[in-house]
């Protein structure tokens, strides 16, 4: 269910929110545990084809769990962050995604996402990183964030 945003004033375009999802170090994923405790993990990510992307153990870990159980779930950046403590304020710029994540199946789709990430992370390392992922894809999960709706918001 879409809400609306209480302080108009500060909600950003869908543009501005995908520069934050481009621009972003790290965000943090909200899923559902089996007993209906929330579950948060922060995360590197990549923004890409209009989803998001994240790098995980295979099959393995709470995050899984709950995925596995119940997909839907919520994904928060911040970033631009400046404290004013003069002010008793902060500048920042948000980013709220509500969704579905499922675990990438399909072979092209993984090692894009994962190659994606990786020039995200470290992009003066793109041939050490295609020896890295050539080693480790068949030990990496990648999940896909599919993107329902997400509301933006900053101060500045």
């Amino acid at each position: 269910m879409e809400r609306e945003m209480r302080r108009k004033d500060r909600l950003i375009s869908r543009e501005e929110c995908e520069k934050a999802l481009q621009e972003a170090e790290y965000g943090s994923l909200a899923t559902i545990s089996a007993d209906g405790t929330p579950y948060i993990t922060p995360l590197n990510f990549v923004y890409k084809d209009g989803a998001l992307y994240f790098h995980c153990a295979k099959n393995a870990g709470h995050k899984m769990e709950n995925i596995a159980a119940n997909n839907k779930a919520c994904f928060s950046v911040v970033d631009s962050v400046n404290l004013i403590p003069e002010k008793f304020a902060t500048t920042y710029r948000s980013v709220t995604i509500f969704g579905t994540v499922s675990v990438v199946e399909d072979p092209a789709e993984k090692r894009a996402s994962i190659e994606a990430l990786a020039e995200k992370l470290s992009p003066d390392f793109h041939e050490e990183g295609i020896k890295y992922i050539n080693a480790a894809i068949d030990d990496i999960s990648m999940l896909k964030f599919e993107i329902d709706h997400m509301t933006g918001k900053a101060s500045k």
